[in-house]
């Protein structure tokens, strides 16, 4: 069994107990269940946005949705049934198809942008860690390992003169992340929005830079995906579904604060303003994930580069 999905398949053993809906919408006669779970941060706010906005009641969906901590979750939470539809960030999707299993992409989440960054390194406030060549041998905490911050991380560090081959990267969830830095657990902490923010405002860290640039100007960095089986019966379903998700994502590029607003809500976050925000597409074809599926072979996360047409659906090649 690879290690780098032992955490996934564990997690699959108990996810159909342990998984509720965290905002279940009142069930309809007129609406199609769908158990959808994901993690609550900037990137994954089309998702939210859609729910909050009614997009998916005007679908005729009705959308359980579940929070998690991390995409990797989500994975799990497909694979072993507990829900339809998961939001994982790329490289844990790339992931789990290089291990075996059937999951296909059928819409995008947001994207980290060069005029956007929505993830970044964070040191302690008074490190005297400067440049990428800094960190070599130092410990970077994440949210999951192996995911797309790491490799992100990676491609920074590469490219600005760093060895990052020598990081040592260690796991602690969104909320918790900078603190493990302040305190001394760790040297920096690669950080994604909205909590990247209100790491920065609490002003125990400080901003070391900006990552994902070095990956592609824009790197859609994931999406909504479920099992290859669940796609070829359900097509029509998933078909509005990802419309709905993808109306969602162009309303927030227009409303910036309302959809901030939002997020906070259901992120549970503190009332902090966020620099920026994932940018989220309007359409969405294979080759926009392409970069992200290189790089992540590029630095060992990924085994080898494969085509990103092999995890859409048909439709989106």
């Amino acid at each position: 069994m690879p290690t780098k999905l032992r955490s996934i398949l564990l997690a699959a053993a108990t996810s159909v107990a342990l998984i509720s809906p965290s905002m279940p919408v009142q069930a309809q006669t007129t609406l199609t269940t769908i158990r959808v779970a994901s993690p609550a941060v900037d990137v994954t706010g089309n998702l939210f946005y859609a729910l909050d906005l009614g997009y998916f009641k005007q679908a005729g969906l009705d959308v359980q949705l579940t929070t998690l901590a991390a995409g990797a979750d989500a994975v799990a939470a497909v694979i072993g049934g507990a829900v339809e539809v998961g939001s994982s960030n790329l490289v844990a999707i790339a992931l789990a198809h290089e291990a075996g299993f059937p999951v296909v992409l059928v819409a995008p989440s947001g994207g980290n942008s060069v005029k956007f960054p929505i993830d970044g390194i964070v040191v302690a406030k008074d490190s005297p860690i400067k440049t990428a060549r800094d960190l070599n041998g130092k410990t970077i905490v994440t949210s999951a390992l192996q995911n797309i911050l790491q490799v992100q991380v990676d491609a920074w560090m590469d490219k600005n003169g760093g060895d990052y081959k020598s990081v040592k990267w260690i796991q602690a969830p969104p909320p918790q992340e900078s603190g493990v830095v302040a305190t001394g657990h760790a040297d920096a902490a690669t950080i994604t929005e909205t909590f990247l923010s209100s790491a920065l405002a609490n002003g125990d860290v400080r901003l070391l830079a900006d990552t994902g640039a070095e990956v592609a100007p824009i790197v859609i960095e994931g999406g909504y995906f479920c099992s290859s089986d669940y796609a070829k019966s359900h097509a029509d379903l998933l078909k509005k579904f990802s419309a709905a998700v993808l109306a969602a994502g162009v309303w927030a590029n227009a409303h910036r604060d309302e959809a901030f607003a939002i997020m906070q809500k259901y992120a549970k976050s503190a009332p902090v303003k966020v620099v920026n925000h994932a940018v989220y597409p309007d359409t969405f074809h294979s080759k926009d994930l392409q970069a992200l599926i290189n790089a992540s072979a590029k630095y060992g996360v990924l085994k080898a580069p494969f085509p990103a047409a092999d995890i859409v659906i048909p439709e989106l090649r």
